[in-house]
């Protein structure tokens, strides 16, 4: 058989290159793999991917889509990571928030290949949920309290409705290890760490409640997926939560940083979320029930407290 081409969107992200480690991992990888960035490509990607195809795509307006398949082919899995995804930043620009997350452009551009359609794995987030219960379910409402939630509901809607072959993956936080070439975005337990060992005391919500997924874990399952269309040619309409085995709240986050790095926890100061205008609304309670999650893709997601010793190598 043939190897399969995998085209990453949004490589040069926090799990756009953690999954390229993962595709790219073995001496003799078992897919072409391809990836597009939508502004600079940083050198340290060059270097750890050198095999992998880098191209420059405005998803917005869907540029530079039309040059992959001269070079690179029509690809079998196409797996989505790219969006405008800091809550805040989307409040303050809908329109943009929108041009990027619901991919028009990406769909559009999928459904005009000829014979069976690529496999698109979408990642979508928890907070489509509206965050007044515990442990939702897939097949519960869709009410987003911002803009940022907002968004990806309208990128499931346009997937679901126009397309035949998908996997959607509605994310929680993403936690885990530094990637190849750095991120600028701030990552949870490495802040929670920082913060705590120079012996600073800090506020941490006490009732905002969230199931913090280990990176590598949500690799492995678009690998499973990636993996199960290949064999199996079949094509797919699959939603899933993809979240950690734990329903924390960011106090219980950083105690549990605290206690395997034996920071002080007094310095822990446990605040209402009401107590900080964030300038965008915030959903308190979205952990979301896994059983689908394990029983379609075979995995035994990562304890917070294990991914936190993974994180920071102890």
């Amino acid at each position: 058989m043939s190897k399969k081409k995998v085209l990453v969107i949004g490589g040069t992200g926090y799990l756009g290159q953690h999954l390229l480690q993962g595709l790219t991992a073995s001496e003799d990888p078992p897919y072409y793999v391809a990836f597009t960035f939508a502004s600079s490509l940083p050198a340290a990607l060059i270097r750890a991917f050198p095999h992998a195809l880098g191209f420059h795509v405005d998803l917005a307006t869907g540029q530079g889509l039309e040059v992959i398949p001269e070079t690179f082919g029509q690809p079998d899995v196409v797996v989505n990571c790219a969006a405008l995804s800091v809550p805040r930043e989307c409040e303050a620009n809908p329109d943009r928030a929108m041009s990027v997350n619901v991919p028009h452009t990406l769909v559009k551009w999928l459904s005009s290949f000829e014979g069976e359609k690529p496999l698109l794995i979408h990642l979508s987030t928890d907070q489509v949920y509206e965050g007044v219960k515990s442990f939702y379910k897939e097949d519960d409402e869709t009410v987003p309290v911002n803009v940022y939630g907002k968004s990806k509901v309208e990128a499931e809607k346009l997937i679901s409705s126009s397309y035949s072959n998908y996997a959607i993956l509605r994310s929680s936080i993403i936690v885990g290890p530094q990637c190849v070439a750095r991120v600028a975005k701030t990552l949870p337990i490495q802040w929670i760490d920082e913060v705590l060992s120079k012996g600073q005391a800090e506020e941490f919500f006490e009732d905002e409640f969230r199931c913090p997924v280990y990176v590598k874990d949500v690799v492995s399952i678009i690998l499973s997926l990636t993996k199960k269309w290949v064999s199996e040619g079949k094509p797919m309409q699959l939603l899933l939560n993809v979240g950690g085995p734990d329903r924390l709240s960011r106090a219980q986050m950083a105690e549990a940083v605290a206690q395997t790095r034996g920071h002080d926890l007094s310095l822990i100061k446990r605040v209402p979320a009401s107590s900080v205008n964030r300038g965008v609304n915030s959903p308190a309670d979205i952990s979301m029930d896994i059983t689908k999650l394990i029983q379609t893709v075979n995995v035994s997601p990562t304890s917070f407290r294990d991914s936190v010793k993974l994180t920071l190598q102890m």
